[in-house]
């Protein structure tokens, strides 16, 4: 049987520019902070599809969850520490607190989203199933991953909207410029 947790974590030890954004995040030990999304599954699409490594990787998306303070201020102070741990990527590191994402989620996507409990419930809200993936180092230099939906989309190369999601446009959008570069990508509307 696959083990796709053991694959997917040699493809991102294997990923230089990954591991140094991961070991700078652990260094900073953010509450619950989590690399998701983007950098993750583009990571392993690339090697699944022989692409260079950072084919199609616009940023690499950090989150944490402080509910201490919910202020764009205590924020944006989390986001200067990033960046300033974290100089020399080859794609901005953004940051966010998923403790606030209830704040500003409709002004920006159109529809509400209830306060979140974690960083790793926010997931389960992502566009699309392949989407939610986080992945942590952990202090013995394992990979923590948290997948709600799993990993067989991410390694199948099926991109299918998640029903959670309060913004369904999101997934098209995201799908078409997936396909652009990734034209193996199965697409289940």
């Amino acid at each position: 049987m696959r083990d796709l947790e053991a694959e997917f974590a040699a493809i991102i030890g294997a990923d230089p520019e990954l591991m140094r954004l991961l070991t700078s995040l652990r260094r900073l030990d953010l509450p619950q902070g989590l690399l998701v999304s983007g950098a993750i599954y583009q990571s392993v699409w690339n090697v699944l599809c022989g692409l260079a490594p950072g084919t199609g990787i616009r940023d690499y998306d950090v989150i944490y969850f402080d509910d201490a303070d919910l202020s764009f201020e205590a924020e944006d102070a989390v986001i200067r520490r990033v960046a300033a741990a974290m100089p020399g990527f080859a794609a901005p590191v953004e940051t966010r607190n998923q403790a606030r994402v209830h704040l500003w989620y409709e002004r920006r996507f159109g529809a509400p989203m209830a306060p979140l409990a974690s960083a790793a419930q926010s997931l389960a809200f992502y566009a699309t199933v392949t989407h939610a993936v986080g992945a942590r180092l952990e202090p013995d230099g394992s990979l923590d991953i948290v997948a709600p939906f799993g990993l067989d989309d991410m390694f199948d190369m099926v991109l299918r909207p998640n029903p959670a999601c309060p913004s369904p446009g999101s997934h098209a959008e995201k799908a078409r410029r997936a396909m652009a570069i990734w034209p193996r990508l199965r697409i289940v509307d």
